[in-house]
């Protein structure tokens, strides 16, 4: 059993980290800039002699983690490997706000990384999935352990649960990318719930986005209408509910001087 603990990591907080830094000297750290991933890159430079971090940017390089990411290289004399996200491959093959271009191919996950290992010539990954991110990720931890040589991925914060994140955070005093704070969430889609926050917190990125992605504007411009529409559908109710109200107090009324006479 202690052999299969170790050769699987295990739930402790430095259990993963301190076996996998005996099994390579080098390792990935892929990078978002969250909470999560911030904490894994500070740990895998403390523990590992070697580290070199990668980015999958979407829908497109942005300014604003563009500067996170030289605050890390800085920060942590590293290099970072910028690289679509595969998930660019459908936007730009199937024309999600922009014309279709069926000339691009169709990534997955695996293409990527398996691109970044051959770029650096690390297989190593670690990365800041957890165990209570959803049932997926749970099972998928389970099923291979914290370390999982066929894939060569590290699952470095497994079990930390999010307050001991937010410890480590705020004990190492890290810097985590301004998306987190002005979003709440890493920017994913080109919908009104991640482009309406970017637009005002960030227009110059969302500039950046229309110039790649340039119908992107309509998905601002139904949120906007859905919210006027909704809005005005509150108030026709509300009218409407007050009319009512009214007619009900009149005929109320009515009812009483009938009953008086």
């Amino acid at each position: 059993m202690a052999k299969y603990r170790q050769q699987r990591g295990g739930t402790i907080l430095y259990d993963t980290i301190k076996t996998a830094s005996r099994l390579t000297k080098r390792v990935l750290v892929g990078i978002s800039g969250g909470k999560d991933s911030t904490v894994v890159l500070d740990l895998c430079t403390r523990f590992f002699k070697e580290v070199v971090g990668f980015s999958m940017y979407t829908p497109c390089r942005l300014e604003f983690m563009e500067k996170t990411l030289r605050f890390y290289e800085k920060q942590y004399g590293i290099e970072i490997v910028r690289v679509p996200h595969y998930c660019v491959s459908d936007k730009l093959r199937y024309g999600i706000y922009r014309n279709p271009d069926l000339s691009v191919p169709l990534l997955e996950e695996t293409d990527v990384l398996n691109y970044v290992r051959e770029q650096t010539d690390t297989w190593w990954i670690a990365g800041g999935e957890r165990a209570t991110d959803n049932l997926v990720r749970n099972a998928m931890i389970k099923g291979s352990g914290t370390i999982d040589a066929k894939r060569g991925r590290i699952f470095v914060i497994a079990y930390w649960h999010a307050d001991e994140v937010l410890h480590y955070i705020k004990m190492r005093k890290l810097k985590t990318s301004p998306e987190f704070r002005y979003l709440g969430h890493s920017l994913g889609g080109l919908d009104a719930f991640n482009m309406a926050p970017l637009k005002e917190y960030f227009p110059a990125d969302y500039e950046r986005i229309c110039a790649c992605y340039p119908y992107v504007e309509v998905s601002t411009k139904r949120e906007e209408f859905f919210d006027f529409y909704n809005v005005g559908r509150v108030k026709i109710k509300e009218a409407i509910k007050q009319r009512m109200s009214e007619q009900n107090e009149v005929k109320d009324d009515g009812v009483r001087a009938e009953k008086d006479e």
